[in-house]
């Protein structure tokens, strides 16, 4: 008989006769089952076949699908008979006949243990987020029951992320959110498309994608049984049917799953309580004292301005609040009395825990200056950007991830994506709220510490929270600190989105922002550390390693040492021994009275000792580095060819990584270089118009200085980066300075 490859390996045209199938039906059961085409060594029919292993067909041959799928297709060819016969009475009955099928069986074939179908499971989920976010098309077939289950699927999923904190890492790209999750050890990673509407491309198989979806579903319907069964929650859940009809979303499945209302409860007595005790400590009486001293000292100063030049009302329209500090703003978007029948009266908790943070913010307003001069001094406030994961243990990831947004309550606007940040935002302890449906907050409730925006200018806003673009909350998640929210105010370009997927000490190159984060996590997770008090240990600990450390590199450096000056000092004799014998032939010549003879040999003596003095410069490297060549080339003799090739493109890989980051570091600099010699702020004001002349580019540093129109004079005032913003909208920004433009209106109306 044929031995081999002939024998091993069959094309894909012997193989669908052998099955006695169509190339549909063998691609479909292919798909169904897992088998792949092979790459034998040898290709016997030609390079352009494809090739399938023969055990592969005799294990198609036994599967129970196959007669199935042939009862079909003879149901199919009655249907189009009665069809043909004009009956659609008959036709109606048989298609109700048409046999029907489960891939159970393949679900525990292909995977026998649970863990295996977690490994597994990245395609899975990346197929049914993608066919959740696809229409219901009958041109190409698909279904929109198939729509429906993979959307329905999709949200069991998120919500059982939601509900361990099992959401690791994310990020944003032109492809949609990857997201990655830690279950049970497994780490899964998946691609969620924007909420875009999709155009359909015609030069795609759908087929081929519907067969795949299939088998994804029928494994994630397991998959998520098997989930809830350990959290010991009934499957499917339910959905509550007034917030899937407004679309919500994930908020459908999550508002019984995850108990919403019970976590929006603990965590608002928890922030109660933590904003008590805080503005009850100690620090915050002081802030508090000082604060009485200064009002008193703005006051006097106040009343003597008012005697010489009486501007103050001006001053204090125009925005200075009555302390000299910072003023805040507050820019209305229409009449007071639709604002007023829009609030709605909060809980009495919610309420108590809003007046504890304004009376504590109003206290640390005061200082805002110097912590400002501190943070330039390189101390950075770990407390405030750990979150509320300040008291968990540090080295615990799982703890950090779920307590990091502990206590904040997130209102997301109409304009940003609304089922990724729910997704983040609860998986990492917070609580978000929208308008609609089934929100835990109204759009005007004191209990909202942050809002999610994405436009530039506000009409409405509220003096307690923080304005920030949808990408601190990713960068928050993955860097597992507050980040600064006066790098994301809307309407300026926020800092770049690093993703958690690269390593940056593998890639060779590390960006300024990645070193400036590192900072803060350093921060975070010292104060971290001091609140579980394991800080002193810690610390003792790290000191011994270290003294080790530094003992181990003195006694290898002084090693080396030893070795390159022995080896220096026989360089040396042997220099003198060779500039001796050239002396002492030289002598010897110049003695025979033969000057010809002398001169070349004097020739010769130099020559000689310049040869002498290159040799010795060449044998002044360091021993250590010769021994560690010649280790090299050993292992290059050692090694075998297959591992040598390895090994080269190995090295090669490395070159690259450093030639790339090289060009990196080019192009930083030059950038920086051409910043610095663009941007200088010459600014020339002009008292008529109160316009300034800028450069053409526009710097994203923080502001702090504003020149107005008063009375038909300039003025200078000071306001704050985030107040400006909002504030002003029609704005020149050069460094550190802005100057409104004299279109812009100010009024008592707009400035509050």
């Amino acid at each position: 008989g044929k031995v081999g490859n002939v024998a091993q390996y069959l094309t894909r045209t012997q193989a669908v006769r052998k099955l006695q199938l169509r190339l549909a039906e063998f691609r479909r059961i292919c798909i169904l089952k897992g088998i792949h085409p092979r790459e034998p060594k040898k290709k016997v029919h030609g390079a352009h076949k494809t090739y399938y292993h023969l055990k592969d067909i005799n294990w198609l041959m036994h599967e129970p699908l196959l007669q199935t799928f042939r009862k079909v297709k003879v149901q199919h060819k009655r249907i189009r008979k009665a069809k043909a016969k004009m009956n659609p009475d008959l036709a109606q009955r048989l298609r109700a006949l048409t046999p029907t099928y489960k891939l159970d069986h393949l679900v525990r074939e292909r995977y026998p243990s649970f863990i295996d179908a977690l490994r597994d499971l990245d395609d899975s989920l990346t197929m049914v987020h993608l066919f959740a976010t696809l229409p219901a098309e009958k041109r190409y077939k698909i279904p929109n029951r198939a729509v429906s289950l993979a959307r329905r699927l999709s949200m069991e999923f998120n919500a059982y992320v939601v509900r361990t904190n099992a959401l690791r890492r994310t990020f944003v790209s032109v492809k949609g959110y990857y997201f990655q999750a830690e279950v049970m050890g497994q780490s899964i990673t998946w691609l969620v498309p924007h909420q875009l509407s999709q155009v359909l491309p015609s030069d795609v198989d759908y087929r081929v994608m519907l067969t795949f979806l299939e088998f994804y579903e029928t494994l994630l319907q397991f998959v998520n049984f098997k989930l809830y069964n350990t959290l010991q929650l009934k499957y499917p859940p339910s959905l509550d049917t007034k917030m899937d009809n407004a679309s919500e979303g994930l908020a459908s499945i999550m508002k019984e799953l995850a108990g919403m209302k019970d976590v929006i409860k603990k965590q608002v007595k928890e922030q109660t309580k933590a904003l008590k005790s805080l503005v009850n400590s100690e620090e915050a009486k002081a802030r508090r004292k000082s604060l009485k001293n200064k009002m008193k000292e703005i006051t006097a100063k106040d009343a003597g301005s008012d005697e010489e030049g009486g501007d103050s009302e001006e001053d204090s329209e125009a925005g200075l609040s009555s302390d000299g500090e910072e003023p805040t703003l507050f820019v209305d978007s229409g009449d007071d009395e639709d604002s007023e029948e829009e609030e709605d009266e909060p809980e009495e908790e919610v309420l108590d825990a809003r007046r504890s943070s304004h009376l504590l913010a109003t206290t640390t307003d005061m200082d805002e200056d110097a912590d400002e001069e501190v943070e330039e001094e390189g101390h950075i406030d770990g407390v405030s950007i750990a979150g509320g994961s300040l008291n968990v243990d540090a080295s615990d990831e799982a703890l950090v991830c779920a307590n990091l947004f502990k206590g904040s309550v997130f209102f997301l606007a109409r304009e940003v994506p609304r089922e990724p940040l729910l997704l983040v935002i609860r998986a990492f302890g917070g609580v978000a709220a929208w308008e609609g449906e089934g929100s835990p907050y109204e759009h005007t409730s004191e209990a909202i510490t942050h809002q999610v925006v994405d436009r530039p200018t506000q009409g409405h806003r509220f003096l307690m929270r923080k304005y920030i673009q949808p990408q601190w909350v990713f960068d928050s998640t993955n860097f597992r600190v507050l980040m600064p929210a006066h790098l994301y105010i809307p309407g300026k370009a926020p800092p770049p989105h690093l993703s958690p997927f690269v390593n940056d000490e593998e890639e060779g190159y590390t960006p300024d922002f990645a070193q400036a984060v590192k900072k803060l996590q350093a921060a975070a997770q010292s104060a971290r550390m001091r609140a579980s008090g394991i800080a002193n240990d810690a610390a003792f600990i790290e000191g011994d390693e270290q003294a080790a450390l530094d003992g181990v590199s003195a006694a290898a450096e002084a090693d080396n040492m030893d070795a390159a000056e022995v080896a220096e000092k026989a360089y040396n004799a042997d220099l003198a021994k060779e500039m001796r014998v050239a002396a002492k032939s030289v002598a010897a010549k110049a003695s025979a009275g033969k000057d010809d003879v002398e001169e070349e040999e004097s020739e010769d003596a130099e020559e000689v000792v310049a040869k002498a003095r290159v040799t010795t410069a060449a044998k002044k490297r360091k021993a250590a580095e010769i021994e560690e060549e010649e280790k090299n080339k050993m292992k290059d003799i050692m090694m075998t060819r297959k591992n040598k090739k390895l090994y080269e493109r190995i090295n090669r890989a490395v070159e690259g990584k450093k030639e790339r980051s090289s060009i990196l570091e080019d192009k930083k600099q030059n950038l920086k270089k051409a910043l610095a010699t663009s941007c200088s702020p010459k600014w020339t004001l002009s008292k008529e118009n109160s316009v300034g002349r800028h450069c053409p580019s526009s710097c994203s540093r923080a502001l702090s200085l504003a020149v107005l129109p008063s009375g038909g004079r300039t003025s200078v005032q000071v306001f704050s980066a985030e107040q400006l913003l909002f504030a002003y909208p029609r704005r020149t920004v050069c460094g550190d300075t802005v100057l409104v433009h004299e279109a812009t209106q100010f009024s008592s109306a707009s400035l509050r």
